[in-house]
């Protein structure tokens, strides 16, 4: 779902933009040589975003989003202690082993819960935890005459649901028909797997080739 609103602030050209994108729905797979099944990563997105244009050369553009895995959070066992069908006991959560469609739902109400008193493990808050478990996005983008961008933004998950969390820097460039984009990632730790990442997208605007080879008659 997308929605787009052109605006007017203070006498300025704006674009307020919104979107959500649920993706990755589908049957479970198998990523080793056994045969048991697991969720592919369907993720939830809610994003928003303001583009402001300051003069006829200079614009600039504010966005966040919001992702969640809608996939069962993993429950916390019995130690030691099987069913009658030889299963681990729950002790908090919900059972993982259901349906594609249930797992959907039931991600959102089946965390085990962060204890409150760490001499007290029983009494848990399950919002806490699936809190937790919603990433957080921000970004800032300027543009110079709609040809040159240089863009910043920062990415935050918590500890105990991944622990990625950096910033990223960034350019761009856009012909007619040619776009060029340039990300480099800084994490806020060291020894993260995730430094010293480079991101290169390359855009092709088939419309813009179409308008380059009109006759100027047109």
């Amino acid at each position: 779902v997308y929605y787009y609103k052109p605006l007017e602030i203070n006498k300025k050209d704006a674009i307020f933009t919104g979107g959500l994108n649920i993706s990755n729905i589908g049957s479970k797979i198998s990523y080793t040589s056994n045969d048991e099944k697991n969720f592919i990563p369907t993720t939830l997105k809610i994003g928003a975003g303001l583009s402001l244009d300051l003069d006829e050369y200079n614009t600039i553009a504010f966005s966040g989003q919001v992702e969640k895995l809608l996939v069962p959070t993993p429950p916390i066992y019995y130690e030691d202690s099987l069913d009658g069908d030889g299963n681990p006991v729950i002790e908090y959560g919900k059972d993982p082993n259901v349906s594609v469609p249930v797992g959907i739902f039931q991600s959102f109400y089946d965390a085990p819960g962060v204890a409150k008193d760490p001499l007290n493990p029983d009494d848990r808050s399950v919002f806490r935890e699936e809190i937790r478990e919603f990433n957080y996005s921000i970004g800032i983008e300027y543009w110079y005459a709609k040809q040159f961008a240089i863009r910043a933004g920062y990415f935050h998950e918590h500890p105990t649901k991944g622990n990625r969390e950096f910033f990223t820097i960034g350019l761009g460039l856009q012909l007619n028909v040619f776009g060029l984009d340039f990300s480099y990632l800084i994490p806020t730790y060291q020894q993260n797997p995730l430094e010293n990442t480079l991101r290169f997208t390359l855009l092709f605007n088939f419309a813009g080739l179409e308008n380059e080879n009109k006759p100027e008659s047109e």
